[in-house]
């Protein structure tokens, strides 16, 4: 039977353009017992971010709008989002890519397609109480 989320549990944002991935991260989220909601384009992601404060935010880093790297700068740069990790994603996954990400603050990079254990392995460390 899958845990139904607590009102501790922790809160994950999925920011994700494509049906089946973000269908997939929001099956796994759920199994996992995380509370989560989903935005799909760049110019939602911010907002919904700062109006809710997720502990964790999954990040596609093209987007539709604004890409992933300008709304991990954007949290990396507001002071009241400090506390929010960030998972970026993308089906590139260069150095280039990951380096970038990296540099302007991400917690963690994984590339598409990705094994759900992975996923699963990075969001709980990043979640873990000493995450980061």
């Amino acid at each position: 039977m899958t845990p139904a989320p607590t009102p501790t549990a922790s809160r994950v944002l999925v920011v994700e353009d494509e049906d089946n991935i973000a269908a997939a991260l929001e099956f796994l989220l759920l199994r996992e017992g995380y509370g989560h909601d989903r935005v799909a384009s760049g110019a939602e992601a911010l907002p919904r971010i700062r109006d809710t404060r997720p502990d964790l935010v999954l990040l596609d880093v093209m987007l539709p709008e604004v890409s992933g790297f300008d709304i991990c700068a954007g949290i990396r740069t507001d002071p009241a989002l400090a506390a929010v990790k960030v998972l970026m994603m993308t089906a590139r996954g260069s150095a280039l890519e990951r380096k970038r990400g990296i540099e302007i603050g991400a917690d963690g990079f994984i590339s598409k397609p990705f094994e759900l254990t992975d996923l699963r392995a990075e969001v709980r460390r990043l979640l873990a109480p000493t995450g980061r």
